[in-house]
């Protein structure tokens, strides 16, 4: 493992805990929005767009009967071309019209373009992005809420299929606002992150093929709609993660491919620039005006829309150039490796330039490799990210708990070697859409066993994860346990809310995050090793899982017990940090949650018998399938009804 470092050394980027940021403007070719697209004023729009390879530029559109209205190139040598057009107002609908240098005539809707029409239109349109905002509460108190030692409880949400109306018809976005801000209060959640809702052409898409880079997906409303979102969950004090997608876009003849007759924001060499795995194109991350483009839209969201943080989409195809292709099919870098040292610089750029403006939102790497330092600062030589989903514990965790608990005895690695590397980058455990989709089946579909077996096997998955050291990430549905795989077209099954299995589903994940946000010792030292340990048995137990978190020295302990078989563990001896009474803040097995009501009558006490080298140790019982967890203090009642958790012998 690697040596552990200070809070200031793993990421700088935040902001010290005694004072609020001091928000920096950042040069202005990573502003490229406030000069590029379409800009209202009074009496017209300006117009601005780069294609330095075109041999004429104009704008069509309903204020001039889509009829060209040239443009003039700019003679900065920028490649810009630029032009005044009387009459051109906010809601009016425009495309670029521009003849390459064969002469062949492309529209081209607006790279830089704030609002885009509802598909399947393609046009951009004039915008007017002013806002009066309510969430000064929020941003003021934004860089002590988000530090990397408070809780963070992730909802991940397709706004599309999350709710709609009786009718089938999108809800807007002021009205999911409403409802989803409810709903993450009840549940206890921190956070909500959106799948991308830059504008996408194919809704089967989920957002990920973006051609409307600065345009929120009209299907649910406006800008403002958008904006108001955002505000009414930071005002019910809920935090907003955008998902980000940088790494390819689509080759939709309107949108950025070959944008001025050639191959502008991607490369002319397919083995560069072709996606084979999804079909798009791949960003050319070594041309400045190109990461001038992205790291411009990065700052756009952050500013303009409020949102707390970016989850940057599918690092890992953006850091190998071998990434989905077979032999022959890409192009080794000057070195002959298959590192991308124009998308590493870029990242590494990205990151510095939004941490400099923003020091209290999160920068979050989807990687799925080995790639170090993701989560280390830039000058320690890493990508510069806060964060980093941890795609090894989310395999080795979902193949273990999909076992038949027959075979679990003999696969104890899966479940325990993401300690291993638990503190090497700082993580979030998620549980995201990617693994409810594509005949995976839904989490409650993926435990083996019967009905009862399956519940009490999601609910403890549940547990270890929420015991686990790591941010949380919950994709919607897991919550109350949704029996099919996720699916795009239809909502959720909310109907499910009504049966005692899948509502004890949900109140179990309601208290775990009522634990975890009172008890600093599960969050305090989510990215320090310093706050687990392994605790031994008595008698060693593979599908038993038992460690301590801890936070200061003045805050309670935790001791997390879990029982991965459905035969409970009575008198099962277990080290403990210390001797007295340890109360059973939590058990899965209570009643409420639709256990069977195995445990510890409430507490467990802890004598000075030293086990394991540890000071003391108790006797416990752990139910079946089930996640204990003890606190060494009296606290606040989390759930009013664990009395209902007895010792059944």
């Amino acid at each position: 493992m690697k040596p552990h470092l200070p809070e200031e050394e793993r990421n700088p980027q935040l902001p010290a805990r005694a004072q609020p940021p001091l928000q920096r403007r950042a040069s202005h070719h990573h502003r490229q929005f406030e000069v590029m697209g379409a800009h209202p004023d009074g009496n017209g729009t300006a117009f601005t767009v780069w294609a330095p390879n075109a041999r004429n530029v104009g704008v069509i559109g309903s204020f001039n009967q889509w009829n060209c209205q040239p443009l003039h190139r700019l003679d900065d040598g920028s490649g810009r071309w630029g032009g005044f057009i009387a009459g051109a107002r906010p809601g009016q609908c425009y495309k670029y019209r521009i003849q390459d240098m064969h002469g062949h005539w492309m529209d081209k809707a607006d790279p830089y373009a704030f609002r885009m029409e509802h598909p399947p239109g393609t046009a951009s349109q004039i915008w007017d992005l002013s806002h009066e905002w309510g969430d000064q509460e929020w941003m003021r108190t934004r860089w002590q809420r988000q530090a990397h030692d408070q809780p963070m409880s992730i909802y991940e949400v397709h706004l599309g299929s999350w709710q709609r109306e009786e009718d089938g018809r999108f809800l807007n976005y002021r009205d999911i606002a409403q409802r989803l801000a409810t709903h993450c209060q009840n549940l206890g959640f921190t956070h909500v992150e959106l799948m991308p809702i830059a504008e996408h052409p194919f809704y089967g898409s989920w957002g990920y093929q973006l051609t409307g880079y600065f345009a929120p997906t009209s299907r649910y409303g406006t800008p403002q709609d958008l904006m108001v979102f955002v505000d009414t969950l930071h005002q019910r004090g809920i935090g907003v993660i955008l998902d980000w997608v940088p790494s390819h876009f689509p080759s939709d003849p309107h949108a950025l491919a070959r944008f001025d007759g050639t191959a502008l924001y991607e490369h002319e060499d397919p083995r560069l620039g072709f996606h084979p795995e999804w079909n798009s194109l791949i960003f050319n991350y070594g041309r400045y005006e190109v990461r001038d483009f992205l790291i411009s839209n990065a700052l756009f969201w952050l500013e303009k829309y409020h949102f707390d943080g970016l989850r940057v989409d599918a690092v890992a195809s953006m850091l190998y150039l071998d990434y989905g292709r077979r032999h022959g099919e890409w192009i080794p870098n000057a070195h002959g490796g298959n590192q991308n040292h124009d998308a590493v610089r870029f990242l590494q750029d990205l990151n510095t330039t939004v941490y400099a403006q923003f020091p209290d939102v999160h920068m979050i790497a989807e990687e799925s490799t080995a790639w170090p330092a993701v989560s280390r600062p830039v000058h320690h030589g890493g990508l510069g990210f806060g964060m980093k989903w941890n795609m090894g514990w989310m395999n080795d965790t979902l193949r273990y708990v999909s076992r038949p608990h027959i075979f679990r005895h003999w696969h104890g690695d899966d479940i325990r070697f993401s300690a291993v590397y638990a503190f090497d980058e700082n993580f979030i455990l998620p549980l995201s859409h990617d693994e409810v989709v594509y005949g995976k089946g839904s989490l409650l579909g993926r435990q083996p066993g019967d009905e009862w077996q399956r519940f009490a096997g999601l609910r403890n998955l549940f547990g270890l994860m929420w015991g686990h050291p790591g941010k949380k990430l919950l994709f919607m549905g897991g919550e109350f346990g949704q029996l099919a795989e996720w699916h795009h077209e239809g909502t959720l099954h909310w109907h499910l809310w009504a049966r005692p299995y899948h509502a004890g589903i949900a109140r179990w994940v309601s208290d775990l995050n009522a634990a975890y946000r009172r008890l600093p010792a599960l969050h305090v030292h989510d990215f320090d090793g310093q706050g687990f340990s392994w605790l031994p048995c008595e008698r060693h137990e593979p599908t038993v899982l038992t460690f301590l978190r801890r936070a200061g020295p003045a805050d309670a302990q935790v001791v997390v017990i879990c029982n991965l078989t459905p035969e409970p563990r009575h008198a099962l001896k277990v080290a403990m940090p210390a001797p007295g009474t340890w109360h059973e803040v939590l058990n899965s097995d209570a009643a409420v949650y639709g256990g069977s009501g195995v445990g510890n009558l409430g507490r467990v006490q802890a004598t000075p018998h030293g086990l394991g080298g540890w000071p003391a140790s108790a006797v416990v019982t752990v139910p079946p399938l089930g996640t204990v967890i003890l606190c060494n203090e009296t606290i606040q009642t989390i759930a009013p009804n664990q009395g209902e958790a007895h010792a059944r012998q």
